[in-house]
């Protein structure tokens, strides 16, 4: 009798899986909104619910907002996210795995493309929309892969329905909350990233908060794996 030879690894399973990839992913959004709102006119890239809003203010005539600005941060971001869903149609029935890192090596060249042009051209009018058109395009990308991703309550960008999440499925709510150290953890993330942004941004520039945020796209683009 023939010895049955071992099951062939999963290569989905080899790397980080994707919960713990989009829960990082998160904190570089955080970055990225800081170093959008503090440094480039009050304009989110990550964060678009925030950012029609500020193009209400801003076509409203309020002061410090910017509808070009902001303009250009929807425009390449929706162009971002059309991107996305193409690569979604092609890639999206096969490995997850390889869907995952083709997605964040883009994001990694595009913020990393923002940060060189941070720390050639600072504080050029050319700059700032580069940056804006960069970093939302990368960040539109991103959130077509997620969404078709489909990993309940990580979005990597918004956390509004995270919140309510939290709120109405906690003890207080109807106490069905069975995710809500993911939810809690999402949140975190988001904080983590905003403030860690916004100290650099203060003391450092724009240059070194893009470099990280690509960087830790680059580690994750690397490491994910196909798992949820």
């Amino acid at each position: 009798m023939t010895t049955p030879s071992p099951p062939l690894p999963d290569p989905e399973a080899r790397g980080v899986r994707l919960v713990v990839v989009l829960l990082a992913l998160t904190v570089v959004s955080g970055l990225i909104d800081a170093v959008s709102y503090l440094g480039l006119g009050r304009v989110f890239t990550a964060n678009m619910t925030g950012n029609v809003v500020v193009l209400g203010f801003a076509a409203a005539g309020a002061p410090d907002f910017s509808v070009p600005h902001t303009a250009t941060s929807l425009a390449a971001f929706l162009l971002g996210a059309a991107t996305g869903g193409r690569v979604a149609a092609r890639h999206g029935d096969g490995s997850r795995r390889r869907w995952a890192r083709l997605t964040l090596t883009a994001e990694t060249l595009l913020v990393g493309g923002s940060a060189a042009v941070a720390f050639a051209w600072p504080d050029t009018t050319g700059t700032r929309y580069a940056l804006i058109a960069l970093t939302a395009f990368a960040m539109g990308l991103r959130n077509a892969t997620v969404r078709k991703l489909g990993i309940p309550d990580l979005t990597t960008t918004v956390l509004t329905m995270t919140l309510t999440g939290l709120a109405s499925e906690s003890r207080l709510g109807d106490a069905t909350g069975h995710r809500s150290p993911r939810r809690t953890a999402a949140v975190l993330a988001m904080l983590a990233g905003a403030a860690l942004g916004a100290w650099l941004v203060l003391h450092h520039g724009l240059g070194i908060p893009l470099l990280l945020a690509a960087a830790l796209s680059g580690v994750l683009a690397v490491v994910a794996s196909g798992r949820e």
